[in-house]
């Protein structure tokens, strides 16, 4: 599968779209299971190497599969690198101001702020990552804020988790010099509080798939994994044997089975 094929995905309409700010990217999508609640949620970040080319819209049928088996799904748009107010710290800021906006809905939707997990793809496992991490942020840094939004874990979908590497290698040419506004070097403290290879999730619960045909992105995931694993995150790996880089977000697909266990397995466990 390749990103060619997720034009023909459907896209089901959210039960409900909800503005966190005042940007017309700066809204979340709604899918709640049956029944009265009160529902676990995954909140859910796409992909698309960061850019404004790729929204929303592909992640649609995977988050209804998602609420269809009994997990609500708050999934988040954002400013990305050719937005206005996207990149640095503005892409930072949409996902931490969406996440926290679940508190202001959870009582009228009956979902359960104890049974809440992050969850992404690709670039969006970077950001769900992060979410998860951000608690660690110092509050008088940019993008430290008071009492973020706590969960129990997270889920990387291939993540594209070492920003340093990325930058480095210019594998992705120079999206992460513009999410970033530039080099490490030039920036320490913009990587120390928005790169998960600097900024630990602790104990928090890690889950990341990997695509064993994942020629292209497997290495950042892998990069953090190692990297996180070597200072004693709680992270584990599984490797996705039937999958590349998209299938795993295909609930078509024979790897829609793992990463459905998977997120269950968050809520059950962590």
């Amino acid at each position: 599968m390749t990103s060619a094929d997720l034009a023909d995905f459907p896209h089901p309409p959210p039960d409900h779209r909800i503005a966190y700010s005042t940007d017309p990217l700066q809204f979340c999508d709604l899918r709640l299971p049956n029944g009265d609640g009160p529902h676990p949620v995954a909140i859910f970040i796409h992909g698309g190497q960061w850019k404004a080319e790729f929204d929303i819209s592909h992640s649609d049928k995977l988050t209804d599969a998602l609420a269809r088996n009994g997990i609500a799904t708050w999934s988040l748009e954002y400013r990305r690198v050719g937005n206005e107010g996207g990149c640095w710290p503005g892409t930072f800021l949409d996902i931490g101001q969406g996440v926290d906006h679940l508190r202001n809905i959870a009582d009228q939707y009956a979902l359960d702020l104890a049974q809440v997990i992050t969850m992404g793809h690709s670039a969006g496992g970077h950001l769900a990552i992060w979410a998860a991490a951000r608690t660690n942020i110092p509050v008088d840094t940019e993008l430290g804020v008071e009492d973020p939004l706590s969960v129990r874990g997270v889920l990387g979908l291939a993540p594209a988790a070492d920003l340093r590497g990325l930058q480095t290698t210019q594998f992705c040419g120079d999206v992460i010099n513009q999410l970033m506004g530039g080099s490490p070097d030039e920036y320490p403290d913009r990587y120390r509080w928005g790169d998960p290879v600097e900024l630990s999730a602790g104990d928090l619960p890690q889950l990341l798939i990997i695509g064993k045909y994942d020629l292209v992105w497997a290495p950042a995931g892998l990069s953090y994994y190692k990297i996180a694993k070597a200072r004693g995150d709680n992270v584990q790996m599984v490797e996705a044997t039937e999958s590349g880089h998209f299938e795993m977000i295909d609930p078509d697909s024979s790897t829609w089975p793992l990463v459905l266990s998977s997120a269950s397995r968050l809520f059950r466990d962590a």
